[in-house]
């Protein structure tokens, strides 16, 4: 199921009503949740979702991280910018299959 602009902007409304929270625009089916920082509910987006979001609108790979990091990650839009999740994968696991 994908996620509505305007699902998650009721979700928000409900769930932090004093809050103002962005959502990246295009980005919906990457939203995750809301992450608390210092008292400040913030957005949270799953990075690797965004970066397929991009190469489906017809980027490649590396097109898309470079877009993405600049234009987005890049972008401060005041204490609600949203945060971009980077999800751990162990690194031994991902070293053997480098090798």
């Amino acid at each position: 199921m994908k996620n509505t602009r305007e699902q998650i902007e009721e979700w928000l409304s409900d769930a932090f009503p004093e809050d103002d929270i962005l959502i990246a625009d295009g980005f919906e089916d990457a939203f995750i949740g809301v992450a608390i920082q210092f008292n400040n509910p913030i957005p949270l987006f799953d990075y690797e979702k965004c970066i397929e979001i991009l190469q489906k609108d017809g980027m490649s790979l590396s097109e898309a991280q470079e877009y993405f990091d600049f234009n987005v990650i890049g972008a401060w839009v005041g204490k609600g910018t949203p945060a971009y999740l980077f999800k751990y994968k162990n690194y031994e696991i991902s070293r053997s299959n480098k090798d």
